[in-house]
């Protein structure tokens, strides 16, 4: 083992491919040892890809992800961050940073948030007067928001990796940390526009942006239940953030109780139908006020704009609406949102036709492909890893640097960042998952926070020199070398860094939200 490790970054170093260097590293390793054979590890590789339902969720996330891109969602996408953020100055910036976040529900995808974005947003900035290698570098840089913010693929081999977390939590975990990134990432923009001069404000138009009426009504639906969904989750946290620690704090159900009570029926309980209407009645006026608040101060062309990203927001409620309330697994969730975004493009927007789908069905096969084949390799890697005994090796050297967790988890941190500048996400969660979640979780650390600590540091790795694979995605759609690309992000990458380490320290970031949910559920 003490040779297989430095072995295996030398053949990724020489230009081995990964699921190459996976495999190789580990065969010599069981035959030198006669621990097993080259049919032992083909039968892990096939093992690893075909022996698990849920990483069928994977290719259909990639699929859901080809088919908004396809069917021109990805235009409605810039076009609602543009109104959202657009008239600030750096704005086209901003709406680089802006767009992965409402992406990143989508595809789940760094290198499809920079393919699909960059080719959009880097020469429109470049026409607007920023920089080529800025442009590319803050695609690149605000693209890792798209594995953690839900649906997730990385999320989805993790839980598959360490058993017993759940994907639902994971998925919420996720929420709070990427968009803390996404903002880190327009905080340090907004520096930048006063101090290199970033192109001015100024106001952003819309034109040939239209709506047809079909489009129109479901929009307003849509916009409303959603708006009544967001409410009674922000008067959720209240009670729950009100009560923390308190036995008999007050919840938000105990506010409708008396309501509840005065037509319950003979059996003490109140109608299905007479309930729901009591709970929703409240939100959906309320809601009600704030859109004719928000009407009278917003032109007809951005009430369009905002109506028409309605729509392909729905994809990532459909997503985690349908796990959180147990109706579905994570995999068919998966599959739900490719039902929902071939409707949408086929038969709502129109945008996309039958003849498309072959295209969009072998490019996410492709994809598929790649992730899985890295995931059979790394499922092999772990079998030699685990067969050396190397977990518990490293968990005695890891327990000789220090007893303090927080030291161990800031080095665990600096380790996971080198890790990431040279191994893709998912081998990196197979090798180092089952060897680091142990150690921490008997520290005291939750499961769900070290799995958010370990996935965004690796995912950050894939925008960081000298092999980050969004680096390249970057300098194909750009046009730009990725040297000149690689100095033009590290800013991004030290703000992206602090803010790990704040996710790190402060918990309730991550767990806020599963709490929170898994208390009004």
């Amino acid at each position: 083992m003490l040779w297989m490790f430095p072995f295996f970054l030398l053949a990724i170093l020489v230009g081995l491919p990964i699921f190459f260097a996976l495999l190789v590293a580990p065969g010599i390793f069981l035959v030198i040892t006669d621990a097993g054979s080259a049919t032992t590890l083909w039968r892990n590789v096939y093992n690893g890809i075909g022996d698990s339902f849920i990483l069928i969720a994977i290719p259909f996330f990639l699929l859901a992800g080809e088919i908004m891109n396809r069917g021109g969602i990805t235009l409605r996408i810039v076009d609602f961050a543009q109104a959202l953020v657009g008239h600030v100055r750096g704005g086209l910036a901003h709406v680089n940073v802006t767009s992965s976040i409402f992406f990143a529900g989508m595809s789940g995808s760094a290198v499809a948030d920079t393919s699909a974005l960059g080719t959009m947003l880097i020469p429109e900035m470049e026409r607007n007067g920023y920089s080529r290698k800025f442009a590319a570098a803050i695609t690149g840089a605000s693209s890792v928001i798209g594995p953690i913010i839900p649906p997730s693929g990385i999320l989805v081999i993790y839980a598959y990796v360490i058993e017993g977390v759940s994907i639902r939590d994971l998925f919420l975990a996720g929420i709070a940390p990427g968009i803390l990134i996404g903002l880190s990432l327009m905080a340090v923009t907004a520096i930048f526009a006063d101090k290199f001069k970033l192109p001015p404000a100024k106001r952003v138009e819309f034109e040939h942006r239209t709506l047809p009426i079909h489009e129109d009504i479901l929009a307003r639906i849509l916009a409303r239940i959603d708006m009544a969904i967001l409410l009674y989750m922000f008067a959720s946290g209240y009670f729950f953030v009100a009560g923390l620690g308190q036995e008999d704090a007050t919840q938000i159900n105990d506010i409708f109780a008396p309501l509840l009570a005065a037509v319950a029926g003979a059996d003490g309980e109140a109608p299905i139908a007479i309930a729901a209407l009591i709970y929703a009645l409240p939100f959906f006026a309320v809601g009600e006020l704030l859109f004719m608040f928000f009407r009278r101060r917003m032109s007809e062309e951005r009430r369009i704009i905002f109506k028409r990203a309605v729509l392909p927001l729905q994809t990532p409620l459909v997503i985690l609406s349908g796990i959180l309330f147990g109706v579905v697994t994570p995999t068919e969730a998966a599959a739900l949102a490719v039902a929902y975004a071939l409707f949408i493009s086929l038969f709502v927007l129109r945008s996309m036709k039958m003849s498309d789908l072959p295209g969009v069905f072998s490019r996410a096969a492709l994809s598929s492909a790649i992730v899985l084949l890295l995931v059979g390799a790394a499922v092999a890697f772990k079998t030699a890893v685990a067969i050396a005994q190397a977990p518990d090796i490293a968990a005695e050297f890891v327990l000789g640097l220090s007893q303090n967790p927080l030291i161990l988890l800031f080095l665990i941190n600096i380790l996971l960042f080198v890790v990431g500048m040279f191994l893709d996400v998912a081998p990196a969660i197979f090798i180092l998952g089952p060897i680091l979640a142990p150690i921490f979780i008997g520290f005291g650390v939750d499961p769900v926070h070290f799995a958010i600590i370990m996935c965004v540091n690796l995912t950050v790795g894939l925008a960081t020199p000298p092999m980050g694979l969004v680096l390249f995605m970057a300098a194909a759609v750009s046009g730009e070398r990725v040297e000149t690309i690689s100095k033009a992000i590290l800013p991004f990458l030290a703000v992206e860094f602090i803010a790990i380490l704040v996710i790190t320290f402060v918990p309730a970031i991550s767990l806020f939200i599963p709490n929170l949910i898994n208390q009004v559920l």
